[in-house]
């Protein structure tokens, strides 16, 4: 049976099981397999994917694409926050987006996120103690392989605890 908590356990220290989990994550995310993201490396509190310099990734002039950009900042933070998390408690989705390119991608671009338990503890778990929902500003770089720095996003994340999601009948 599919464990997808062990896999991502077993992707930090092993690079099998981080290609089993980048395998397994291009087909549970279907609209992302023709950008060719691969989580790179996962820590418990950091998360480096790459979106590849190819074609399908290109603008009209060749270089990355504004919005495959975005959208790998949206991944980068949203796995490693539901993977830091306890996903059956919290409901997370993605509340708003914006981004500041800085230089023009050329070649393979890596996103990284990093935030901490404390991060966690402060600007998630307390703050849902008191409140039905929060929204929460993530700041993602992306860099070039050569080092240049292409985009810095914001991505605002909506959390909520699942009891207390309303859906409709």
């Amino acid at each position: 049976m599919f464990d997808a908590a062990k896999i991502l356990e077993k992707a930090k220290h092993s690079s099998f099981y981080l290609t089993v989990l980048n395998w397994s994550l291009s087909r549970m995310i279907p609209f992302n397999k023709p950008h060719g993201f691969k989580i790179i490396e996962i820590q418990d509190y950091r998360l480096k994917a790459l979106m590849p310099y190819r074609r399908s990734n290109f603008n009209h002039i060749r270089g990355l694409h504004a919005c495959g950009l975005a959208t790998i900042s949206e991944f980068t933070t949203g796995f490693l926050l539901l993977s830091s998390l306890d996903m059956k408690k919290y409901r997370i989705i993605m509340q708003r987006l914006e981004m500041n390119y800085h230089y023009q991608g050329k070649m393979d671009a890596i996103a990284e996120f990093t935030i901490s338990k404390e991060w966690l503890e402060e600007k998630v778990i307390k703050p849902l103690q008191t409140q039905e929902s929060i929204v929460v500003p993530c700041e993602i770089k992306i860099h070039d392989v050569k080092g240049n720095h292409l985009t810095t996003g914001l991505v605002y994340w909506q959390f909520k605890d699942w009891s207390k999601v309303k859906t409709r009948t």
